[in-house]
């Protein structure tokens, strides 16, 4: 069982996607995410299985969650550095975000 904590290792932070892209070198179809954390931790990159629910054109100007304290992983070359929220569902991958505006970069507690 995790501890409180443990949860409070994780650096969740809200973030506008300002770029998205099409990733077609990635295993399984995914977009590669360029979002802004704010002035603290500025412009960040991840990797998104999330082609089943959301077309690239939808993403832009939306806010989500990410994990921000994780160390980068190279995918299929990519560096992603951030790990965006979601839940899986049988339809594919839902977002995980605020439910109205926030600044970017806000922790989540």
């Amino acid at each position: 069982m995790a501890t409180i904590q443990d949860f409070e290792q994780l650096d969740i932070r809200t973030g506008t996607i300002i770029a998205c892209e099409p990733f077609p070198q990635a295993r399984k179809p995914a977009y590669k995410l360029t979002i802004d954390f704010g002035p603290d931790l500025g412009i960040k990159h991840s990797s998104a299985q999330i082609t089943a629910l959301y077309a690239l054109e939808q993403l832009v100007g939306r806010q989500v969650l990410g994990v921000v304290n994780f160390p980068s992983r190279l995918v299929a070359g990519f560096p992603s550095e951030v790990l965006v929220l979601g839940v899986y569902t049988p339809e594919g991958v839902v977002l995980i975000g605020a439910d109205r505006p926030v600044p970017n970069g806000v922790r989540l507690g």
